[in-house]
């Protein structure tokens, strides 16, 4: 990944015995990670005025995970107390970015901004973003 957010210490996982869900995709696949979402976010009970955005947010880190990673990603998603959780993991190295003056680089400052909470682990397994959405209203 390559974005403009400095990585962060903390890492969510599921809760023991909480249901996950898993979708593995390359960058002709993004269509189907976009639909995966809209499809969890809707199976949670997420307000439909948030759908939109929690797709977005999706889709600029599942983007990140295949054009600055290995070129494959892995997308698991579970809920907690109602809230959606999302994870995309991909194996490449971090680095830092946008420079002063870019015109792109801003996916993951946009997740951030659309997502409640958002954390960033990087290291030499790669490089894993979990957001969480609220849910049901």
């Amino acid at each position: 990944m390559n974005e403009d957010v400095e990585p962060q210490s903390g890492y969510t996982s599921p809760p023991p015995g909480v249901p996950v869900k898993e979708l593995r995709f390359r960058l002709p696949d993004l269509p189907e990670v976009r639909q995966f979402a809209e499809d969890e976010a809707r199976a949670t009970g997420m307000p439909e005025e948030a759908v939109g955005d929690f797709v977005i947010a999706v889709n600029e880190v599942a983007t990140n995970a295949v054009t600055h990673g290995a070129g494959r990603g892995a997308l698991r998603t579970w809920t907690v107390d109602g809230d959606l959780v999302v994870e995309v993991h991909d194996e490449g190295a971090w680095k830092p970015g946008p420079l002063p003056g870019a015109v792109g680089g801003m996916g993951l400052w946009v997740a951030r901004l659309l997502s409640s909470d958002f954390t960033l682990r990087v290291g030499s397994g790669g490089s894993t973003v979990i957001m969480r959405f609220p849910g049901k209203s």
